[in-house]
């Protein structure tokens, strides 16, 4: 199962892309193990974009058919590393060929331009600025990973 994340902006070179970089590049290694990735990333430029509505129709236009979808939302809900795992292995063992995290701008989504999504998720209560919910979500992908790997990595 592929894993995408989705997000509005354009990230550059720096600390977060690096990153984002480092933990792609160790999904992809673990990839033949368990069948999880290699992970992905698709930006759009929300410079065009006049409402949240239409920069969360952008995104979810991003999302191949028949995808799991996991909203990054504010007011979504703190899933531990383990349930992260849970949720994609779940999907995988289902036949879900593709997991897509979707990031939103600076307004957030719009949840009406994604239907019923499978699962929104937050880091907490706080509002995180967005190339920094990238490095962390990828570093939890890379988590959740290494628990269904059983690498040490993750260690309870």
């Amino acid at each position: 199962m592929q894993l995408r994340i989705i997000a509005s902006g354009r990230l550059k070179s720096g600390p977060e892309r690096e990153l984002i970089q480092r933990y792609a590049d160790r999904i992809r290694a673990s990839r033949p193990q368990i069948a999880l990735g290699p992970l992905t990333e698709t930006e759009i430029d929300p410079k065009p974009f006049k409402s949240r509505n239409a920069e969360s129709t952008a995104l979810a236009a991003q999302i191949p058919d028949g995808s799991a979808v996991c909203l990054m939302d504010e007011r979504g809900k703190a899933l531990s590393s383990r349930d992260l795992s849970d949720a994609l292995a779940r999907w995988r063992d289902d036949g879900i060929r593709d997991a897509c995290f979707v990031i939103g701008g600076a307004d957030g989504l719009d949840r009406a331009a994604f239907g019923n999504p499978d699962l929104t998720m937050s880091f907490g209560k706080a509002v995180w600025p967005h190339m920094l919910v990238r490095a962390m979500l990828a570093e939890q992908l890379y988590r959740a990973v290494s628990i269904l790997s059983g690498s040490p990595y993750h260690r309870d």
